[in-house]
């Protein structure tokens, strides 16, 4: 009897766990990376992005935290410096202090390989941010730009800086030849070439037609590039082509700058050049990110265009990203063809750019809140 007695009981309690244990994976929703959806209030989330030196990465950084701490989440916001070394760290520390998601805005796109697969093997999903991250299987999404839109973007505003095009598209009744250069971002951010190639898809039917004369002929994206998109190389840089290609007279007409802190380099080193008086006006510059100093250039007649990329908009379409994959869903993309990092093609959610110029500061700037009066004056 107390064989049998022990043994009844031994079964009811192995019932009993049983039905518990049915009932209580009844109620969790795992995810392909085995996160457990039910479990992600106040999850930490690195966020680390490359530096302080460039004013929309502060922006960036800033609208990231401050969304998903909305949300609930823990949020380690880091910066490197431009410091490869210091990134990586980041995020192996990030990875150590138990994150649940990675959001990398990375310096060298090709570094942090052995991060990645670190966090594949703990089941930390990554999105890349805005900075398409290469050679790893171990990138889950991409939020970014249209880039090659910006830079069809930046050459038309070249283009109609220069009168060749109207602000609507039509043609302008310039006829040439005009004097230009070419500058192009870091080589070791993917963006870059994705810039270049939409620039100069739209410029070479006006170079090859001798409508647009590049008169250092430097025409090709290794010599035009800018490492870690420094406003000094590409001061000297520009101060170079001026004393190699502008000599007797000849003036630059126009130079495609692909961000607006290399613009403001790009813009000194014609200012020593004798530029920006009122005999010898300022080449039309571009420029990218609509940062406060290039803005204000702009609007002093100095800066000729930027593209804007609106930040809040970047952060609230990752924020959105990385929140229903921490919860098990799969989060919108609308592009899942033309954005591969060498071993797979990355989902992506790709925004709009807008081109400003002086005209339309105060529509697309000032109006949506991005900047107030006040910071403009």
């Amino acid at each position: 009897m107390k064989i049998t007695r022990m043994a009844t009981m031994a079964t009811g309690l192995f019932m009993a766990l049983s039905v518990t244990a049915a009932c209580g994976s009844s109620t969790k929703t795992v995810d392909k990376k085995g996160t457990d959806a039910g479990s992600v209030k106040g999850a930490l989330i690195g966020v680390t992005m490359p530096t302080k030196s460039s004013e929309r990465w502060i922006h960036d950084g800033d609208n990231l935290k401050s969304s998903l701490e909305k949300l609930g989440y823990k949020v380690d916001l880091q910066y490197a410096e431009n410091d490869i070394p210091t990134q990586v760290n980041q995020v192996e520390n990030q990875i150590t202090r138990g994150a649940k998601l990675l959001i990398i805005a990375s310096i060298d796109n090709k570094s942090l390989s052995t991060q990645l697969q670190e966090a594949a093997d703990k089941h930390i999903p990554v999105i890349a941010y805005d900075r398409l991250l290469l050679k790893s299987p171990n990138v889950d999404y991409y939020a970014t730009f249209d880039n090659y839109k910006v830079g069809v973007l930046q050459a038309t505003a070249l283009l109609t800086g220069l009168g060749l095009k109207k602000e609507d598209g039509s043609d302008g009744t310039a006829k040439g030849p005009f004097n230009i250069e070419l500058f192009a971002g870091s080589p070791d951010d993917n963006n870059s070439s994705y810039f270049w190639n939409g620039a100069m898809d739209t410029l070479k039917p006006y170079i090859q037609k001798g409508t647009l004369v590049v008169k250092s002929k430097e025409t090709d994206f290794k010599t035009a590039a800018i490492l870690r998109w420094d406003p000094a190389t590409a001061q000297k840089r520009m101060e170079d082509l001026i004393t190699k290609a502008y000599t007797g007279g000849t003036k630059v007409n126009g130079v495609l700058s692909p961000y607006d802190g290399l613009s403001i380099g790009i813009l000194s080193a014609l200012k020593s050049a004798g530029y920006g008086t009122s005999g010898q006006p300022y080449p039309v510059v571009t420029g990218q990110d609509a940062e406060l100093a290039s803005v204000k250039s702009i609007l002093k007649g100095e800066q000729y265009s930027t593209v804007y990329k609106d930040t809040r908009q970047l952060a609230a379409v990752t924020v959105k990203m990385a929140d229903t994959v921490l919860k098990g869903g799969k989060p919108e993309v609308n592009n899942t063809k033309d954005y591969n990092n060498g071993v797979k093609v990355v989902p992506s959610m790709l925004l709009q750019p807008v081109l400003i110029f002086k005209d339309n500061v105060q529509k697309n700037l000032v109006d949506t809140g991005y900047y107030t009066q006040q910071q403009l004056q």
